[in-house]
């Protein structure tokens, strides 16, 4: 897909230069990348202490 946008030139020389991204198409997929799974992470630490697994961990070391 191809899309136009407006990006300081000065950014996004920096993000190459930091990420050692060798094109402006793969700093931006692996910037996208990053903030999904930062997004991700985010909602499943909503979680933790609210779910009860009943976890024995005696009975999965003795499958």
């Amino acid at each position: 897909m191809r899309t136009t946008i407006d990006i300081p030139e000065d950014l996004i020389n920096e993000a190459m230069r930091v990420t050692q991204c060798p094109t402006k198409t793969e700093l931006i997929k692996n910037a996208l990348h990053h903030i999904i799974q930062k997004n991700k992470i985010k909602f499943l630490k909503n979680y933790k202490g609210k779910i009860d697994l009943n976890i024995d961990l005696n009975i999965i070391r003795d499958r």
